[in-house]
């Protein structure tokens, strides 16, 4: 059976899309909000920032080190701390010139990133589909020559319950004959059949 056709919403199709757009701007906007509420100049903040900044370039450095390393545990703590320096930034400057560069610059990056993902999730989706079509081919031609093997050999089990059954009609009939004898035939070096008892039964 063809497996049924689903149309996704287009808002689920756009969603990943937006994805890295929308989170660099939920950090610009935090990190304005963070602004007016006093961050704005605040040295302590700022160091603050930094010092988170770097910790997670950090560990991300050391998730990504050597043959180990984890690439989706390297990929977020880099993410963090570009998110961190971002908001910090954009917390810390008095307009919004800087911190919307920064944001124009770290959307860019995050695409960057993004869109190598897109692709090899692309080729894989492509790969399943082609494999799972191949195999679909595979399985219908199997079930075609099982079909028609089983067709065959039904026909042939027709044909022999049919030749079984005009050989029974014709042997009852050649021993319901008068002046049948099977010793005559078997003494004209015919084999011999099995003795049919004639009489009947009243």
């Amino acid at each position: 059976m063809n497996d049924p056709i689903v149309a996704r919403h287009w808002l689920a199709l756009a969603a990943p899309k937006a994805a890295p757009a929308v989170a660099t701007s939920t950090v610009l906007i935090l990190g304005r909000i963070w602004n007016a509420n006093g961050a704005e100049h605040s040295t302590g903040n700022a160091t603050l920032m930094v010092v988170l900044a770097a910790g997670a370039a950090t560990a991300g450095a050391f998730a990504s080190a050597g043959r180990a390393g984890d690439p989706v545990i390297a990929g977020t703590a880099f993410a963090s701390s570009g998110a961190l320096a971002l908001a910090g930034v954009a917390g810390y400057a008095d307009g919004l010139p800087l911190p919307l560069l920064l944001w124009a610059l770290a959307t860019a990056v995050a695409y960057a990133i993004t869109a190598r993902y897109w692709r090899t999730d692309r080729r894989d989706a492509l790969a399943y589909e082609r494999h799972t079509i191949q195999r679909r081919e595979e399985h219908g031609h199997v079930e075609r020559v099982e079909a028609l093997r089983a067709g065959a050999q039904i026909e042939v089990a027709r044909s022999g319950a049919a030749y079984a059954e005009q050989l029974a009609t014709a042997l009852i009939t050649r021993a319901a004959l008068p002046g049948f004898n099977p010793q005559d035939l078997t003494d004209a070096g015919l084999p011999q059949l099995p003795a049919t008892d004639n009489s009947k039964e009243i």
